[in-house]
């Protein structure tokens, strides 16, 4: 959890991503998959698919070493992430992103409101955890995500 903290770092200075407190790092550490350098095995990207209801997940915390973007490590771990998402039956993966170009080649397409419907949207208003906050766009969130755009894959 060391080197994905250090991604986070690099890329929250300039708010490109979420800071997250490393204790929320240690709590879902289940849902990273991490990629490893093959020489030395450092981890040189990050990412996690956090499960919200039975059809939807989100991708999280995406992050490269600079030193390697487009190298298309980024790529096959966002393939990861996807098929993971395949894998549990899920068939709608959403992120909030700064990322449009890269997310947009693999299928997402950006979203204006909450694609839930009213229902699963009063149970994910009982979440205590602040991405699932963010995916509803409540207002207590809103300074967190100014900018980001909010993007749907369907599976």
């Amino acid at each position: 959890m060391r080197a994905v903290r250090r991604l986070i770092d690099v890329y929250s200075r300039d708010r490109i991503l979420l800071d997250k407190a490393t204790v929320t790092l240690y709590e879902d550490i289940q849902e990273f998959w991490v990629a490893e350098r093959d020489h030395d095995a450092e981890v040189v990207a990050c990412g996690a698919l956090h499960v919200m209801w039975e059809d939807l997940a989100e991708v999280r915390t995406l992050a490269v070493d600079p030193a390697l973007k487009g190298s298309g490590v980024g790529h096959l771990l966002l393939e990861k992430l996807l098929n993971t998402a395949r894998w549990l039956g899920v068939r709608r993966i959403f992120c909030l992103t700064f990322e449009v170009d890269f997310f947009t080649r693999h299928g997402f397409t950006e979203i204006g409101e909450t694609p839930v419907d009213g229902d699963v949207y009063s149970e994910l208003l009982r979440s205590f955890d602040e991405g699932v906050a963010e995916f509803l766009g409540l207002e207590r969130v809103k300074p967190n995500t100014l900018g980001n755009s909010r993007m749907l894959l369907h599976l």
